[in-house]
């Protein structure tokens, strides 16, 4: 008993410092180190003057910082004909609607799969592991011609709909529902309560982690979006941010648009980095237990 009292006595506290992390905070640093490099480098890359945008071989730190990638950034954007708030509510508009409908409709396809009892339901499950494997560019042809055929094209939706269907997300969605006791489920069924309340109620809930790395997903596929701007829009007042930062350099010198360039990649990576890092707490968590089985 004493000697495993001792042994308890060991125990490390993960919320304090001690002498024996010492040897995995060596080891984790230099890999810290080296996925930083990308991150800093695009930071450090916006505020870099002309002479060291183009120095061979290209230096990861900026040596004399500067505003004026920024500068001329803005003043390509006030003398186009559509206002740069413009771009930006559009691309406000339809990123928080892809994440909203994103997650409704892959949270409602995986509590059908993974809590539901329904012919074909092994098929549609299979189809959408299927799906996975498809690129953007592979449907590219049939999904024009389903925006054409709906008559949405120039309208909001021609950015939202082609971008609704994320079958990674029901995968994972599924994966972790699964990981639910059909208990508890049973229980609320004899409770009385009816297959909405478990859903909103008790299965969401519990699923939360997963619900962040799939809005995080959404995110990023709807905020880097530039194909339906392209594809399925021609109003220019209904394009998006990106699509506009992938344009607006056309017109002037291309030493001068490396720097507008560079500037545009920050702004649009920003958010990405921002909100990865609130919600990266429940992407480990999914992570940690998407493996459980």
């Amino acid at each position: 008993m004493r000697k495993k009292k001792a042994f308890l006595g060991t125990n490390v506290n993960p919320l304090k410092f001690h002498k024996s992390q010492i040897k995995f905070i060596l080891i984790v640093l230099p890999i810290v180190a080296v996925m930083m490099i990308p991150i800093i480098f695009i930071i450090s890359h916006a505020f870099k003057p002309l002479d060291e945008l183009f120095a061979y071989p290209p230096r990861i730190f900026v040596k004399r910082p500067t505003l004026e990638n920024f500068r001329n950034l803005i003043e390509v954007t006030s003398q186009s004909g559509i206002p740069f708030s413009r771009y930006l509510f559009n691309s406000i508009i339809a990123t928080s609607a892809i994440i909203f409908f994103t997650i409704l409709i892959g949270s409602l396809a995986a509590f059908s799969f993974s809590f539901l009892h329904y012919r074909g339901k092994e098929t549609l499950f299979k189809a959408n592991q299927i799906a996975i494997m498809f690129v953007a560019i592979a449907v590219a042809v049939p999904r024009f011609i389903v925006i054409k055929s709906l008559g949405i094209t120039n309208t909001y939706l021609a950015h939202i709909i082609p971008l609704l269907a994320m079958p990674v997300g029901v995968f994972l969605l599924k994966q972790f529902m699964d990981q639910i006791p059909r208990e508890l489920y049973e229980a609320s069924l004899v409770d009385g309560a009816n297959k909405w309340q478990i859903y909103t109620k008790i299965v969401l809930p519990l699923v939360k982690p997963a619900l962040a790395t799939v809005a995080i997903l959404a995110f990023q596929a709807a905020w880097n979006n530039v194909e339906t701007s392209q594809l399925y829009v021609d109003d220019e007042s209904l394009r998006t941010l990106p699509y506009f930062f992938s344009s607006l350099t056309l017109g002037t010198s291309g030493i001068a648009a490396q720097g507008m360039q560079a500037a545009a990649s920050l702004i649009i990576f920003l958010p990405n980095l921002i909100l990865f890092i609130i919600l990266q707490s429940n992407v480990m968590s999914t992570m940690a237990h998407s493996g459980i089985k």
